[in-house]
């Protein structure tokens, strides 16, 4: 067995992990005010109603444009049950905490769907789960059998796996901590080019991740690894990991982003970016409309 790590070279220096780790307010750095070790709803807060079949609780993170991506898809095919409410939860003030929200996920994170069609009414939450949940109603973007069905699903878990290295492994440790930590950044970093080139080495020889059929796998790693390659992720992370080297994943980033129903999707519930580009709640396609059109005119 290898000699334990001299606790004068651990971070911070002397540290040395107590035999029951125990919680103190403050630890989690940056996202330290909505972390905790518990479950469950902190305060009394209802969620709101509007009158589409689909209510969608949420923000404009990638797991959540995910979601807003794939409704404005279903839409723009001609799926008029897909009309949506779009509901911003911020997550930096624990709207994720409120008891409406816990009732409908008890695991506290974005996004969650009320499906309000059915009755009972349907909650679902997991972005992969919606996204599986979606595709089966309206009977798109998921073959509904044989290889490319296989592939799709394949695909969808594998970036239900991969993210969280790339966003709480490589994007936490190389944006958010409050130090920089060598040996942290390089694992992850080694661990996310992996990802980027496995994804590069698979659309070398396919269109989209299941073959020749945009399916709900595109929908759900292109959020994530779009914004790596587009510069819209923890900044400097694009030219540090190299990403230009990758081809055609750069080719599939650009095909799938030119897409109009994933311009519009991904404005919904945004959090970040220009206010002038920002769809803060989604109640009709007009509201994503004017924000479109201001983009195009100021272009």
């Amino acid at each position: 067995m290898a000699d334990a790590p001299d606790p004068a070279n651990n971070q911070p220096a002397g540290y040395v992990p107590p035999k029951v780790w125990t919680w103190e307010p403050g630890n989690g750095g940056q996202f330290a005010n909505i972390n905790r070790p518990t479950s469950g709803a902190t305060h009394d807060k209802p969620l709101p109603v509007g009158t589409h079949p689909l209510q969608l609780y949420s923000l404009g993170t990638p797991n959540g444009v995910k979601v807003t991506i794939l409704l404005e898809e279903l839409l723009a095919a001609g799926h008029a049950g897909a009309e949506y409410d779009a509901w911003k939860i911020n997550i930096g003030e624990g709207d994720q905490f409120g008891s409406g929200f816990v009732a409908i996920n008890p695991n506290s994170k974005i996004p969650a769907l009320v499906d309000r069609s059915v009755d009972p009414v349907q909650p679902v939450f997991e972005s992969g789960a919606i996204l599986i949940y979606l595709a089966e109603k309206f009977g798109a973007f998921l073959p509904t059998s044989g290889p490319q069905r296989a592939a799709t699903l394949s695909w969808l878990m594998w970036q239900m796996g991969s993210a969280p290295f790339l966003g709480g492994g490589f994007g936490h440790f190389f944006a958010y901590a409050p130090i920089k930590i060598q040996y942290a950044i390089d694992r992850y970093a080694m661990e996310v080019k992996r990802q980027l080139h496995v994804l590069d080495t698979h659309l070398a020889g396919h269109e989209y991740m299941a073959g020749d059929t945009y399916t709900i796998a595109d929908i759900a790693i292109w959020p994530w690894y779009g914004a790596i390659a587009r510069g819209e992720a923890y900044p400097g992370s694009t030219e540090f990991l190299s990403v230009h080297e990758y081809t055609h994943f750069n080719r599939w980033v650009a095909q799938v982003g030119d897409r109009e129903a994933v311009q519009r999707g991904r404005l919904v519930n945004r959090g970040m970016g220009p206010e002038d580009q920002r769809v803060p709640e989604r109640h009709a396609a007009s509201d994503i409309d004017a924000v479109r059109d201001r983009m195009r005119a100021s272009a």
